[in-house]
């Protein structure tokens, strides 16, 4: 990365994080609809909609994001104030004061809230596990509902390893442990790969899909495998997601019936063959439209179901490998005004902090460098190098 230009850098920061808003407000407004449903009522999303039951100053649309992205923002922030890589315990130690303690502006309420009061329940078990059971962060997720809710927000640890897709992997999967498990924590860590992979500046889809397949375990990797390989066969989102839905379908840890949550089965829990439906569907409208960030966006919120975390991974992936200046300028404006929000921020301060973590590893590799230098000079002449 020490070869990046700074300005291509930035500009790949700030795609990430409003590709990955404008994405998830796209989608938002169709949340847990169907395709056909979804046609009904707004014929094609190809841009802001309005709420699904009619025009409204509040709910999901016009551009106003969800969760998703709020929880993007406050890990961006985590990571500016620790100037650091994170753990389980740092993230902990700052998560729940940011969800529980620190009100906070929801475009969907219209109002400051404490953001825990937004969350759906997986992801309010942040709160639960480690500060009211105050469990070991470690193992804070564990019997959490297996959700997209960790890979949701995984973004910016791909963007503070940028060009390191083993790192950012690693990382998401180790930090994110407070809060998910099973193939749901699995997801998170393959985001982050995704987007570390996509700073690359030779990246492209096909580098994208080898570095999601490279990493992937279990269930996740052959959701993915499976979805891809449908994907190659179309070049058109509205015709790819019947085929995505039914490629996805065995490895899918929700049931057909999105709502149908604590229904007693196997839906939602952990598996070593299952997969979140989310990645994978977003991977295949990448791949569908070749990376181009609208084809990638639009297929994501057509889609129904979950499509607002759909198509805000989407963004975000294809949003790094294009950088901010393949979204429309009047998206990014109307993100920041209809969330009260500027992202411009946040981007400057993790680009900065992404070369500096970048000239710490390159340092300490000179300085592992060194060390087996010496020990093979050791080696090669049974004395103790000096």
């Amino acid at each position: 990365m020490s070869d990046l230009n700074p300005s291509l850098l930035l500009d790949k920061v700030r795609g990430c994080l409003y590709g990955g808003a404008v994405g998830d407000a796209m989608g938002a407004p169709a949340e847990g609809y169907t395709p056909d449903e979804i046609r009904l009522r707004y014929g094609v999303i190809s841009d802001f909609v309005e709420p699904w039951n009619g025009p409204s100053d509040v709910g999901k649309g016009d551009g106003r994001y969800t969760d998703d992205t709020h929880m993007v923002q406050l890990l961006s922030r985590i990571y500016l104030e620790t100037g650091d890589h994170l753990d389980p315990f740092r993230f902990a130690r700052k998560i729940v004061p940011l969800i529980a303690d620190e009100p906070r502006w929801v475009g969907e309420y219209g109002r400051e809230m404490p953001f825990v009061d937004r969350l759906f329940y997986p992801e309010k078990w942040l709160l639960m596990r480690l500060r009211l059971a105050n469990a070991d962060p470690r193992l804070g997720g564990v019997g959490n509902m297996v959700n997209c809710g960790a890979a949701m927000y995984a973004a910016p640890v791909g963007i503070v390893n940028a060009c390191n897709p083993a790192n950012a992997y690693r990382e998401a999967v180790e930090l994110f442990s407070a809060h998910q498990w099973s193939y749901g924590l699995e997801a998170a860590g393959v985001v982050a790969a995704c987007v570390a992979e996509a700073f690359k500046p030779d990246a492209t889809v096909d580098s994208i899909v080898e570095a999601a397949l490279a990493f992937a375990k279990e269930g996740t990797r052959a959701a993915i495998e499976a979805v891809v390989a449908r994907a190659r066969q179309y070049d058109d989102w509205q015709a790819a997601i019947g085929p995505l839905r039914d490629a996805i379908r065995p490895y899918d840890g929700a049931p057909e019936n999105f709502h149908d949550r604590g229904n007693g089965t196997d839906d939602w829990t952990p598996s070593r063959t299952r997969s979140i439906e989310e990645l994978p569907i977003a991977l295949g409208m990448l791949v569908v439209g070749s990376a181009n960030f609208e084809q990638s966006v639009f297929g994501g919120a057509n889609y129904g179901r979950d499509c607002d975390s759909i198509a805000g991974m989407a963004g975000a992936i294809a949003g790094t490998l294009r950088g901010a200046r393949s979204i429309r300028p009047e998206w990014i404006a109307r993100i920041n005004a209809a969330n009260r929000a500027d992202l411009d921020g946040l981007a400057t301060g993790l680009a900065a902090l992404a070369c500096t973590l970048q000239q710490r590893e390159h340092a300490a590799a000179a300085e592992r460098a060194r060390f087996f230098a010496l020990l093979g000079a050791e080696s090669a002449t049974g004395q103790t190098a000096v």
